[in-house]
Formats: C-alpha cells, structure tokens, sequence
C-alpha cells in the first residue's frame, strides 16, 4: 500500500504519540486541521490505522519480568496453538518466524515466579512440541 508522505508523517506522529490534538498536529504538518482529520478518517477506513494503545511507563515496564519464548509445534497445530497462545493474558504478540522454531510469543510478567507459570502453561498447551525461553535483560531500542 502506497501512502503519501504525510501520511507517513502522520502516523509517526500519532506513533508517538496517539493523543495529540489536531490542532497540534495539523501545527507540525503544515495543513489545516480538516485535512488532518479527514487524512486521519481515511486511514482508520483504509484498515492502515486499526486501533490506539497505551504506552506504559519506563518505571512500570521496568518492574516487569519479559522474555522471549521460542515455540516448536508439532504438525499442522498453528492454528489450535496461536488460540491458546491469544487467551493467555501475558502473551503480548506471537509470530511466526523462520528456523529451527515456528514462533516466538512475547510474554510479560510480574514476577519470575509467574513468568516461570505462564511459560509451563504455554509448555502445557496441546500442539506444543518444546520451548526454549529467553528473559530479556534490557531493552536498548523500542520504537
């Protein structure tokens, strides 16, 4: 899909931040405040903008446990795995990749106790052949 340049421009903006008014951001493009909305309007119509989110704080995101826990499946359990994968609430994505392993799931947690919980019930769950964990120590970019 082709955008124009300031569609890109504006999704960066909303990228940083998803609240800012249309005045602001009609200030920082250069147009006027209607055309901004009725850019905005077409790219939510468009399915290029499917949604808004919440970006956590440094401070909060800091006090949770991640890792990255690679998935081998057994054959043809893509679909009946990624089900079970969407109902755990710790899982923020799943994808698929390339490899000796068919998906990594992003897993939050509170604690390494309940970290340790949801990787044994990813484990548990039927179509999963094995998982290899990764907890991530630091994150150095996040865009």
């Amino acid at each position: 899909m082709t955008l124009a340049d300031k569609d890109r421009q504006l999704l960066l903006l909303l990228g940083e931040n998803a609240r800012m008014s249309t005045a602001m951001l009609a200030r920082k493009l250069g147009l006027s405040r209607t055309t901004v909305q009725t850019k905005i309007e077409r790219l939510e119509r468009d399915g290029i903008i499917t949604g808004y989110g919440v970006r956590l704080s440094e401070a909060y995101e800091s006090g949770l446990v991640k890792a990255h826990v690679l998935i081998t499946l057994k054959a043809k359990m893509l679909g009946r795995v990624t089900q079970q994968l969407q109902a755990i609430q710790n899982v923020s994505s799943v994808h698929s990749v390339s490899g000796s392993f068919d998906m990594i799931a992003m897993v939050a947690a509170t604690s390494i106790s309940e970290l340790d919980r949801v990787i044994d019930k990813i484990g548990e769950i039927d179509g999963v052949e094995k998982t290899l964990s990764s907890i991530i120590l630091s994150t150095r970019i996040d865009r």
